[in-house]
């Protein structure tokens, strides 16, 4: 009974310490992922060692459902109202910043002397956002522009569009360690990618038509934890990719479910908390030498998934044909990083364990900097455009 009790008493003040982080985080204005994942650290083998053993061998699990969870919610932004209501100027441009990013700082990484497999890695996780910040940066400015509305659709797909960026870097990567073995790897690959997009449609297409049905046009809890968890552990059992199944999955419903009137409303009440959990036990594997052993790096990310999104705004404005002073400040705007970044490292550190600590350190150190920057850097563009446009119309 004993070692029942522990577990469930640590996951219930980790649930306290979640509740603690959102108020502190609201009430100062810091993000609330930076503070779960230094608690982590607190309370983990950095630190005091509070942690035990039978709760981080259930951190595979919740790993798994929590980023699930994520793929779907991300896969909703993917719906045909959201693209046509963004118009080709939201796929142009964020399109732009995701491949950009990702090529700008694989390639300074890669120069500097990584690894070919440790930069593609961190180039993906380059391009994911925190779309809640950006937002919330948004909505604190009070501006309601065609720049605003333009980055609010950016932040709302760009997400989406960085998971496929990761799991095209897997199976490059895949392809480079099979490079002396003829075609088994790029089959490999079809198979995961071609396979996670089946298996998401074979579980999206009954989801979208049966849930809701209940509930006055609402999916019940259950059946989103249902939805998740079978997506989840099918492509666990298939050797596919619960990422791409699972923002599949969500990309589907949001699609052919018309009853629905919020499709995935019960999916953001239940995810916080794996959340937490999840960020604490992300936090509880860092090392802190780590973060001092691969500073090199780290500072060498920044600067380049700066420069990248950047420049990636810059080229996707000129092909979308957007005005000129909106296009050199979209990517400086999206500098957030949060979840889906630790996310990716997660899921490629359990990949490639022999990275695994860099992967960690890089990661937690570049996303709490960027969560705690960002947000500020996005104000003062939202800020600097917004004069710029003003200047542009009286002349």
């Amino acid at each position: 009974m004993q070692d029942q009790a522990v577990p469930l008493i640590v996951f219930g003040l980790l649930f306290f310490a979640g509740l603690a982080a959102d108020r502190i985080g609201r009430r100062f204005h810091l993000p609330r992922v930076t503070l779960l994942l230094g608690f982590g650290m607190l309370v983990g083998e950095a630190g005091f060692d509070l942690l035990p053993e039978s709760l981080t061998r259930l951190y595979p699990v919740i790993a798994v459902v929590a980023l699930s969870a994520v793929a779907v919610l991300l896969g909703s932004a993917l719906s045909l109202h959201n693209l046509r209501e963004h118009g080709s100027t939201v796929l142009v441009v964020s399109l732009s910043i995701v491949v950009v990013t990702q090529l700008v700082v694989s390639a300074a990484l890669w120069a500097i002397g990584l690894p070919v497999i440790l930069a593609l890695l961190l180039g993906a996780m380059a391009t994911a956002t925190d779309p809640a910040a950006t937002y919330d940066v948004i909505d604190q400015s009070g501006q309601d522009t065609s720049f605003t509305r333009t980055l609010k659709g950016l932040v709302a797909i760009d997400d989406a569009w960085g998971l496929l960026a990761f799991t095209l870097a897997l199976v490059v990567i895949d392809l480079i360690l099979g490079a002396g073995s003829g075609t088994a790897p790029l089959a490999e690959a079809a198979y995961e990618i071609l396979g996670s997009i089946a298996l998401g449609c074979a579980i999206g297409v009954p989801g979208a038509l049966l849930t809701g049905r209940l509930s006055d046009g609402e999916p019940l809890r259950i059946e989103a934890l249902g939805l998740i968890f079978l997506t989840a552990g099918l492509a666990l059992m298939l050797d596919l990719s619960y990422l791409v199944a699972g923002m599949t999955v969500g990309a589907v419903i949001v699609n052919l479910a018309q009853h629905h009137t919020r499709a995935f409303h019960e999916i953001r009440n239940f995810e916080w908390p794996f959340m937490i959990i999840f960020f604490v036990l992300a936090g509880a594997t860092l090392v802190p030498s780590d973060l001092v052993t691969y500073g090199l790096a780290g500072l060498a990310y920044i600067v380049f998934r700066i420069a990248g999104r950047i420049l990636g705004g810059l080229v996707g404005g000129k092909m979308a044909h957007v005005p000129r002073n909106e296009g050199p400040y979209f990517g400086a705007a999206m500098l957030p990083q949060a979840g889906v970044a630790i996310g990716m490292a997660l899921a490629a550190s359990e990949r490639f364990p022999e990275y695994a600590h860099q992967i960690m350190a890089l990661a937690i150190g570049t996303t709490a900097a960027f969560e705690l920057v960002g947000p500020i850097i996005a104000a003062l563009t939202i800020t600097a455009q917004s004069r710029s446009a003003e200047l542009r119309n009286t002349d």
